[in-house]
């Protein structure tokens, strides 16, 4: 239920002190309470008196914030709250991230963190700071779910939302070991993006998950040449198109070279492309010059092939998945996130 007594103290010590600030309080000695099993109680708790009227905090501190432990100690929380009057619940971990934070504000508790970030709301007392970084990120590839291996278990997931997955079928499609998947599915789980019914995995809530993917995926992390050549964009992108062709090479077309062919959004003036090659190579090969400034066209080699799962081919023209190409625009200056925005709406939601 709670974690262990230092930090049970640390996070009394926090909460003493932000209600230091509000001069209608004035902090009390704990007191006994009638009703409910006194050893039961959270070990978090606070007793003050407000004008004539005595009120208590009482809190559950946990270990980790994430949504689903957020949940249950709310339950758990709860429980106590429907014992006393002018009591307030307040959840208590090192980090409440913006989504625990709003699970709390639902179910009309408070939080409060290590960050910096807190919310009380009760009686006439109204506290609220939020906005601070957790401190201590973790960033292994698990923790985030954006890593090149994992996110393949993202990929199929968000190809069809409403398709239910049973865990094997995942990961061979995938192309992820069962033991990746499982973790996977725990985070998952952990955040709330997914349900569990029937032992099946069915994505709960698509769009925060890629909005959420987008805000952590970074296009420079591929290998990447910028190349200047004479001619239109679209003269680039049917050279490239054809030298891959003859050489078997799997490519895709992607940020504004990807958009034009399924959601023309706006003009642009630079290609962009995956190969599954040495992009210096495919450079050479073209006969186009790798340049520092001034390019027209961007070749990129992907980090994991996981990532173009899903081409799909548009008049004998490979273009990366609408997710893909959703995760590229929102990291393309001169109106990327305008058109990511624009594909989202016209495209991925509609398939939702």
């Amino acid at each position: 239920m709670a974690t262990d007594g230092p930090r049970i103290q640390e996070f009394r010590a926090r909460l003493v002190d932000l209600l230091k600030e509000v001069p209608l309080v004035r902090l009390d000695r704990p007191r006994k309470r009638k009703g409910g099993h006194e050893g039961s109680l959270p070990a978090l708790s606070v007793d003050m008196s407000i004008g004539d009227d005595q009120w208590t905090i009482l809190g559950e501190v946990k270990s980790i914030g994430e949504p689903r432990m957020i949940r249950g100690a709310i339950q758990q929380l709860q429980s106590y709250l429907s014992t006393f009057s002018r009591v307030h619940g307040v959840i208590a971990a090192p980090y409440v991230g913006p989504r625990a934070q709003e699970i709390c504000k639902e179910a009309g508790v408070g939080y409060l963190d290590l960050a910096g970030n807190c919310r009380l709301a009760f009686g006439p007392v109204f506290i609220e700071r939020k906005g601070f970084p957790n401190p201590k990120a973790e960033r292994r590839p698990l923790r985030t779910l954006f890593a090149a291996k994992a996110s393949r278990i993202l990929r199929v997931l968000l190809a069809d939302p409403k398709r239910d997955h049973q865990l094997q079928e995942l990961a061979r499609e995938a192309g992820v070991s069962l033991g990746l998947a499982f973790k996977v599915k725990q985070r998952l789980l952990d955040l709330e993006y997914v349900r569990v019914e029937q032992a099946r995995i069915r994505l709960h809530q698509p769009e925060r998950l890629l909005r959420d993917w987008a805000r952590a995926y970074r296009w420079n992390s591929h290998v990447s040449v910028d190349c200047f050549a004479i001619g239109e964009v679209a003269e680039l992108e049917h050279a490239l198109a054809d030298y891959c062709r003859k050489r078997k090479l799997t490519y895709a077309f992607t940020q504004f070279s990807g958009a034009a062919r399924v959601a023309p959004y706006t003009r642009y003036v630079r290609g962009a492309a995956y190969v599954l090659a040495d992009p210096d190579e495919a450079a050479k090969g073209l006969g186009w010059k790798s340049v520092p400034s001034g390019a027209t066209f961007t070749l990129l080699q992907p980090k994991d092939a996981g990532l173009l799962y899903g081409v799909q081919e548009i008049e004998e023209e490979q273009v990366v998945s609408d997710i893909q190409l959703y995760l590229d625009l929102t990291n393309t200056r001169g109106r990327g996130e305008e058109a990511a925005t624009f594909l989202l709406e016209q495209r991925i939601q509609r398939r939702w």
